[in-house]
This record gives structure tokens, sequence and C-alpha cells, in this order.
């Protein structure tokens, strides 16, 4: 929509320029979606889960051309679930106002084609490949955070990031309140401080790009509400080559995390802990000319766990997103970037523009065999139920039934249960773990 405002022009004399108004823009999407677990591999919950949740986004911009405002609602719910399953605040948030910010671009700051974008409020990030800070697709909710970001691109794409925030925690956080769907306004965690930088030279050569990051979270506890104490320092590198037709695609990413944290949020936990944690992604695929577009990859995941040493290990995925890597999470998701040693394949296909497959498998193995094993909350502390977790296996068919409208996605996985997720004192008897979910997405 355009509004323009402007004095009518005198009959008399010719009719002064009239100054062009916002450009008003409202767009969203409404997602329905089903899914059932049997076979638990977290403790202490319900060995069978049937989720529904429903949700609704719709963001509202007004654009000067430069100068933007922007305002984004959320309102995802959930039932069926039941008050002793895995579902959480990151699955729950109803009618929140999930962005709210202002944003400025200023052009041909250091070079021709330069553009520097200065935004404040309340905004959600994504940066590289999602495993450390994402706005994920797949979750029910997306982490948000209250500051300020300035965005450096040139005219070669290269970018430079740099953002101060406090996190936002997601209400309600109590089981009754999920469970019934409460409306609870988030809450802005300012004992929490989350910055840094991230950055990426778009190509170096040979169409790879290459970049860097340092993100700094500082937690410390307040009346009511207790936490780790986290101090840490992530800082990584990262490199990709984008999938084409004919070509060898790859991506590296290392990080190493240092600082100090505590093993628990309890009230009598005060131990700070020197902290000494680290993850590897690497992956390599090759996409064949031919129908369908198969792209075959082989790629293997390292993030180290918490041992016997004096200090502490268990690397820390801050605000990152598991499914592009790790499968689906939701009810779901025992894998992540955490005490986890994993090689697997993947197989995507495209048979047309509008439908795409994908098959995967990995392996799965604990990096310490003390710890947690990824986010399954199995623990074994005296070591002796191995390190093998088991085999993760997934399915996944995207149909775009009307081009940019609807979409329906339908997937399933599969976690065969190794000798860990067995023998692990507290592990559950309940078989292996089978998932599946359907989705419906509107976009309007």
């Amino acid at each position: 929509m355009l509004l323009v405002s402007g004095a009518a022009s005198a009959q008399t004399r010719p009719a002064a320029p009239v100054p062009a108004g916002p450009k008003l823009s409202i767009e969203g999407s409404v997602r329905a979606r089903m899914e059932g677990i049997d076979g638990q591999f977290r403790p202490k919950v319900d060995n069978r889960i049937a989720f529904a949740s429903l949700r609704t986004l719709v963001a509202a911009k007004l654009d000067w051309g430069d100068l933007n405002l922007t305002g984004e609602l959320l309102d995802a719910r959930g039932y069926g679930e039941g008050h002793n399953s895995s579902v959480k605040a990151s699955d729950v948030n109803t009618i929140e106002p999930l962005q709210a910010f202002v944003s400025y671009k200023f052009h041909n700051v250091l070079g021709k084609k330069d553009v520097l974008a200065a935004t404040a409020g309340r905004f959600t990030m994504t940066f590289g490949a999602q495993r450390l800070v994402a706005r994920a697709d797949f979750g029910n909710t997306f982490p948000s955070y209250l500051g300020g970001r300035v965005e450096y691109r040139t005219g070669k794409k290269d970018e430079l990031v740099l953002f101060w925030t406090h996190p936002i925690t997601a209400l309600p956080a109590t089981m009754d309140g999920i469970y019934d769907n409460k409306v609870e306004l988030d809450h802005v965690d300012t004992g929490t401080i989350f910055y840094g930088a991230d950055g990426n030279i778009a190509d170096v050569g040979r169409k790879l790009s290459v970049g860097g990051y340092v993100y700094r979270l500082a937690e410390q506890d307040r009346p009511g509400y207790q936490t780790r104490n986290r101090r840490l320092v992530t800082f990584g590198l990262r490199l990709r080559r984008m999938p084409a037709k004919g070509k060898v695609d790859v991506e590296a990413e290392a990080a190493l995390q240092r600082g100090e944290a505590r093993v628990t949020n309890a009230v009598t936990d005060r131990t700070d802990l020197s902290v000494h944690a680290g993850f590897v992604h690497v992956e390599g695929g090759y996409t064949i000319a031919r129908a369908w577009a198969p792209r075959i990859s082989a790629f293997f995941d390292y993030a180290s766990g918490d041992g016997a040493n004096a200090g502490y290990g268990r690397f820390d995925s801050l605000y990152g997103a598991r499914r592009a890597d790790y499968g689906p999470a939701s009810l779901f998701g025992p894998v992540g970037l955490a005490n986890l040693v994993s090689p697997g394949v993947r197989l995507e296909v495209k048979p047309s523009k509008r439908l795409d497959l994908m098959a995967a498998v990995r392996g799965l193995w604990l990096a310490d065999r003390t710890d947690t094993f990824a986010f399954t909350s199995v623990r074994d502390k005296t070591g002796a139920a191995g390190r093998h977790a088991g085999t993760e296996m997934e399915v996944r068919v995207r149909r775009s039934l009307i081009p940019d409208r609807l979409r329906v996605e339908v997937g399933a996985a599969y976690l065969a249960k190794g000798r860990f997720l067995t023998q692990a004192p507290n592990a559950p008897h309940s078989g292996d773990a089978r998932y599946g979910y359907a989705d419906l997405v509107f976009k309007f």
C-alpha cells in the first residue's frame, strides 16, 4: 500500500512536489502441524506423546526508503501433549510481539554500493549455518533479543555484523502454563548480555566463502531466576562452497569455547569451573547434473563433552538450531552440538521445482562416556554403558501445492538405540524411538 500526503495545489499556480509517504506491507504465515513419538529416549517423560501445534506469524513494515519500522506478532499454541511431555516454552508462546524495531540504512559509506544498516529494538537473528545463532523455521517459536545491531555489506556481498543484546526468555515456563496456552508476555533477561561480531567474505576464489565470529555470553542470577552463571567466549571459523550441478561442494566450521560456568543452576551450586570446549562440522557433497539433480553428501560432527577433568568441557550451542544438521527437533531432537561424535551420509533429490526429498543416516557416539549424551538427558557417570548411543535415520518430503502460498511437508525419524541409550542408569526401557510429523503452511 502506498500512502501519499501533501497539500492540494492552488488553481492559480503549478502544483508543488508532493513528498512520498511510507509504504505499508503486511505478510504472514499459518502453520498447522501434527507430530508424535513412540519409544521415548528421555528419562521421566511419557513414552508416547502426540502433539498438535498451530503457529501464526504476522509482520508489518513501514518503509520510508532508508528508514524502516518493523513489527511482528507470533502466536504459537499446542494441544494434546499432556502434563508429562517434553513440550516446553520453545513450543508454546501465545500472542507475543516477536519483533519491534527501527532500522536505517546508510549508503556508500566506505565504497560504492556498500550499505550500513543500524537496527534497534527487539529482533531475531541468524548467522552462518545457524549452528550457534538462528531463527530456524522448524521450531514453533524463535529466540529473540532486545538491543542493537549494525550490519555492513559491500557491493561484493562481504558482510560484517556487530550486535549487543539482552536475550529474551520465552514465557510461560511452567508445565501448567504451557499446557493451558497461557498468555504471558516474555521477559527481557537484563541479567544476561549476548554480544559479538560475525563476518563473512563472499568469494575468496573458486566460489568459496570464508567467515569468522566471536560471541560473548555473560549471565548472572537475579531474584527468582537462577542461572549457570555462564561467562563464555565462543570464537570460530567457517568456509563453504555452495552446491551446484556437476560441482563438488564443501562446508567446514570449527569453534572453541572458553570462560567459566557452573554445572547446574541450583542455588547451592557456587563453583565456577573453567570452560574448555569446542566443536567441528565437516561436510562434502556432489550434485549430479542429471534429472532430479541428486546430491550425495557425507558429513562428520564432533562436539566436546564434560569428563573427569577439573574444568568443564561440554560445548554450549548458545542460541543455535538443530534441524538442518541433526534431524527433526520438537518432540524428537536427541542429537545436537554437545558430547557428540557422529559421521553420516545424506541424499537429496528434486524431481521438480515444487517437490524435494531427503534421506539421511548417521551413527551416534559420545565424545565423553561419563557425560550426558547430546540432548537426551541420559547419563552414566561411571562410563560403564560405553560410548555407542545408536543410529539415527530420517526422511523428509516437501511439496509446494500453490507456489509461494501453500506447502505440505511430511517427515519421519527413527532412533535405533545403542548400548548407551539402553544400559545407562536413567535410560528409559521403551525400545527404539519412532517419530513422525506432517506440516501444512499457508503464506499470505
